[in-house]
């Protein structure tokens, strides 16, 4: 497997992996507006700030994260976005050893640590809690669907 930082010229490869992998269980996700996922993806990875990592298998992106850095108080985060493996590489070991990767290229960027959002029951929480990450006392996600639209 090769670690690589991804560009604008991967896009085609990330868009591909990222709605096969969100379309299917556990997370069903309805990704058949093309325009919205090309521009969600744009999102995600267009910015100026924005780090989008892959895991190859050979010509094969196996892993994925999309997210950006962002300079706060306690020092440089990386901050998750999207994180997935492709579904014939889940329960190899793969995300761990892309999560490894991911670690070791922050560390060499002193960036000091990466913060991330996900459900509590998929099993992607199980996931990253195996992996050291903890649930960050008194943090709260809200949201708010706008009326008429």
């Amino acid at each position: 497997m090769e670690f690589r930082v991804l560009s604008a010229e991967d896009r085609a490869a990330v868009t591909s992996l990222f709605a096969d992998v969100f379309t299917n269980e556990p997370w069903n996700d309805d990704w058949s507006d093309t325009e919205q996922l090309d521009a969600y993806i744009a999102d995600l990875t267009g910015q100026s700030y924005s780090l989008t990592l892959g895991y190859y298998d050979g010509d094969r992106l196996a892993a994925l994260s999309m997210g950006y850095i962002k300079h706060w108080y306690s020092g440089t985060e990386y901050c998750i976005d999207e994180f997935c493996v492709g579904r014939p590489y889940q329960g190899r070991g793969v995300g761990s050893a892309f999560l490894r990767e991911i670690e070791s290229y922050l560390r060499e960027r002193n960036i000091c640590q990466i913060f991330l959002q996900t459900e509590n029951d998929v099993p992607a929480y199980a996931f990253y809690k195996r992996r050291g990450f903890q649930e960050l006392e008194g943090h709260v996600s809200f949201g708010k669907r706008i009326d008429g639209i």
